[in-house]
C-alpha cells in the first residue's frame, strides 16, 4: 500500500472509534453535541492518529490500545481549530471547505464544541483499560496535557498572536510553530511509543528527534501552500496568513529558502529514523509525504 493508502486506514481506524463514543445514548444539550460532531468528523487528514498508529504498531503494540490514543489526540486538534477559526482568533469561514464551527452554529456554542473535544480527549484515556501499566497511562495523560497546554499548542498559539504585526527572526518564529504544531505531532509519537514495551529510551529520543523535524517541516509547507495552493483543494481562502500579516517561511526566508528548510529538517528526520531498531519504513514515508502534500 501506499502512504496515502496508510493514512485512509488510519481516518478509517479513528473516525470509527470515535464514532462509537457519539453513537451511544449522551446526556446532553442536542446542539452541543451536534456541534461538537461537526468540528470532529470533517474530513480532516488525521495526521496525528496516524502518528500514534504507525509508531505504535512500529514497536509492538496493541491495537485497541492504539485506537483511543489516536481518538484522544484527534480530539485534541479537533478542538484547536474549532477555536483557532473564532473571530477572536484567526476569524475563519472556512475549514475543510465547509464552513467553520462558529459559521454553522453560532460563537458560544463553537467555544463549547471546542472544551467538549478537549475534556473528551483526556476521558477517553482515563476511562479505557490499556495493556499497558497504569503508572504508564496516567504519563500519556501528562504527556497529552502537556503537548496541549502552556509549554505547547496553548503557548505557541499565544506566541502566534503575539507575533502577528510584528517582525519576528526565523528562530523566534520555529519557536512558535514547535509549541504551537510541534508538540502535539510530536506527542503523538510518543503516546503510540508508550503504548509498547519495546520503547527504550534511545528510542524515545530518536522518535522526539524525527517528531519534532517533521512537525516544523509540516508547518513550513502549509506557510508555501497558504501561497502557491489553491483554495479548492487547500479547503480554506488561499493567502490567508498572508492577509492576517502573519509571519511565515517564504516571508522570512523567500520560497526558495523555505522549501530548501523543508527538505533540510526532513533529512533530520530520516537521520533520526536511522538510528531506530525497528521498521520505520512507514514514519519515513510519511516525512516525504508531508513536503510533498497540496493540502
Amino acid at each position: 500500500m501506499s502512504i496515502k493508502d496508510y493514512i485512509e486506514c488510519a481516518q478509517k481506524d479513528v473516525v470509527a472509534t470515535l464514532q462509537q463514543h457519539f453513537d451511544q445514548p449522551l446526556d446532553t444539550e442536542q446542539t452541543i453535541k451536534s456541534a461538537t460532531e461537526y468540528g470532529l468528523f470533517n474530513g480532516g487528514k488525521r495526521l496525528r492518529p496516524f502518528l500514534v498508529y504507525a509508531t505504535g504498531e512500529m514497536l509492538g503494540a496493541k491495537k485497541q490500545d492504539l485506537d483511543i490514543l489516536a481518538g484522544a489526540i484527534e480530539c485534541i486538534h479537533s478542538y484547536s481549530l474549532v477555536h483557532d477559526d473564532l473571530p477572536a482568533m484567526d476569524d475563519d469561514d472556512l475549514r475543510r471547505g465547509r464552513p467553520t464551527c462558529h459559521i454553522e452554529f453560532g460563537e458560544a456554542h463553537a467555544i463549547l464544541a471546542g472544551d467538549a473535544l478537549q475534556t473528551l480527549a483526556f476521558e477517553l484515556i482515563a476511562s479505557h483499560e490499556f495493556t499497558c501499566s497504569s503508572q504508564t497511562q496516567v504519563k500519556m495523560i501528562a504527556q497529552l496535557a502537556k503537548a496541549s497546554g502552556l509549554e505547547g499548542m496553548v503557548g505557541g498559539q499565544s506566541l502566534d498572536i503575539a507575533a502577528t504585526d510584528k517582525a519576528v527572526t526565523v528562530q523566534e518564529l520555529e519557536r512558535i510553530h514547535k509549541l504551537k504544531t510541534g508538540a502535539l505531532i510530536n506527542c503523538a509519537i510518543t503516546l503510540g511509543a508508550l503504548c509498547s514495551e519495546n520503547a527504550d529510551k534511545q528510542t524515545l529520543e530518536n522518535l522526539s528527534i524525527f517528531g519534532y523535524a517533521i512537525g516544523l517541516a509540516f508547518q513550513v509547507h502549509d506557510d508555501i501552500l497558504d501561497v502557491e495552493g489553491d483554495t479548492i483543494i487547500l479547503g480554506k481562502p488561499q493567502g490567508s496568513d498572508i492577509a492576517a500579516n502573519k509571519a511565515t517561511y517564504p516571508a522570512l526566508l523567500g520560497m526558495l529558502g523555505a522549501k530548501e528548510k523543508a527538505q533540510n529538517l526532513i533529512q533530520q528526520a530520516h537521520e533520526a529514523l536511522a538510528k531506530i531498531d525497528a521498521d520505520t519504513t512507514h514514519l519515513a514515508s510519511l516525512a516525504n509525504y508531508l513536503i510533498e502534500r497540496d493540502h
